[in-house]
């Protein structure tokens, strides 16, 4: 029938051939201790650097559905005021990329609902000074906000 083969180990390689040696097992070394402080995390990676937009524009909300309650929006300056407040205090904890995010939202909850209190947005003189007095208070609190993260990471050790 068919011849019948058997398995064998395969033939050495042609050539010199060189002693095999056994692998040694390497441990890792220990050295000194490092005199450096360990890695801190920074303190800027926090959730309320995440959910300072959320919270600005809930916040906008609940300021506009206070001013609408006690009669505030008559008084425009006062309301602009209030929502200056309120960007810089969300663009002090909001990451700086969404401060100009931040300023939008504040400034169409005051557009909509205290200049023209049917929720419409305008572009005219007042619309453009609240959007310049927003944007800027958001650029105020990244700026204060960026200042107090330079001071604590470059504070002297004691």
């Amino acid at each position: 029938m068919f011849p019948v083969t058997a398995p064998h180990r395969p033939a050495p390689p042609l050539g010199p051939s060189r002693p095999t040696r056994p692998r040694i097992t390497r441990f890792p070394q220990v050295g000194r201790r490092s005199t450096r402080p360990p890695h801190r995390v920074p303190t800027d990676r926090t959730l309320a650097r995440d959910l300072a937009l959320p919270l600005g524009a809930v916040g906008a909300a609940l300021l506009v559905t206070a001013l609408m309650l006690t009669g505030g929006t008559a008084h425009a300056s006062a309301a602009l005021a209030l929502f200056a407040l309120l960007t810089v205090a969300v663009a002090l904890r909001a990451r700086p990329a969404l401060v100009p995010v931040a300023a939008l939202v504040s400034w169409m909850f005051y557009d909509g609902f205290v200049l023209h209190q049917r929720s419409e947005l305008a572009f005219h003189a007042p619309d453009r000074t609240s959007l310049l007095v927003l944007l800027l208070a958001g650029v105020v609190g990244a700026g204060c906000a960026a200042a107090v993260r330079t001071v604590r990471r470059f504070r002297l050790p004691r």
